[in-house]
């Protein structure tokens, strides 16, 4: 079921069990107080008569909001004021609408019933002694590297064994491929000429 109360000039949509921080409201932390002024109440798609009807709050703790800063300034009058504020706020926390009361999920329960089984249920092996784990791991290895044997056998090499049959159709074909021919170094053919050397007259027409 949900509720829309006013409190402090504003609205708010509660439902039982949920947390609202509304303005000050008189009381500390534990004290019960009542929400009388609600707007509308329904459940689901369904509404509900509001006559009579009222929110039943506790409140959580006294609080303040962030820090505002207020400044005021008068150009060419020499004049400014610098103020800080922070709004005084309560949580509250919605205890129940008329009738309908909060009622608390009961998974922690669940959650320490399972981890107690958990703890209880020892694992596979635990009481193994060393010896009969170790025995029992060669036992596994051996059993794999046999199926490994049979299942990959490799395949014979198809390249000769001999290595000079191996080796004759490579220096058959080092015979066959032309030596290459090195640039001689002291070449001068492409080279640019001397700064000093004379430049060659033009040849007569």
């Amino acid at each position: 079921m949900f509720a829309v109360v006013r409190t402090g000039g504003k609205q708010y949509r509660v439902a039982p069990g949920d947390k609202i921080v509304v303005e000050k409201l008189d009381g500390s932390a534990g004290d019960k107080i009542t929400l009388g002024d609600v707007l509308l109440a329904g459940e689901g798609s369904s509404l509900k008569s509001t006559d009579g009807l009222t929110v039943a709050a506790e409140i959580v703790a006294q609080a303040k909001g962030d820090k505002v800063t207020v400044f005021k300034k008068r150009r060419r009058h020499n004049y400014r004021r610098k103020k800080g504020h922070r709004q005084q706020h309560t949580i509250l926390k919605i205890v129940a609408i008329g009738d309908h009361k909060h009622v608390p999920a009961k998974t922690q329960g669940k959650a320490a019933s399972k981890d107690q089984s958990k703890a209880e249920t020892p694992k596979a092996g635990a009481n193994k002694s060393p010896i009969a784990r170790a025995n029992e791991t060669a036992e596994t290895t051996s059993a794999q590297q046999e199926s490994g044997a049979v299942a990959g056998t490799p395949t014979e090499n198809p390249a000769p064994n001999n290595q000079e049959a191996a080796g004759a159709p490579k220096a058959a074909a080092k015979k066959a491929a032309p030596a290459k021919t090195k640039p001689a170094i002291g070449s001068t053919k492409n080279a640019a000429p001397a700064k000093g050397a004379a430049k060659k007259s033009p040849k007569a027409k």
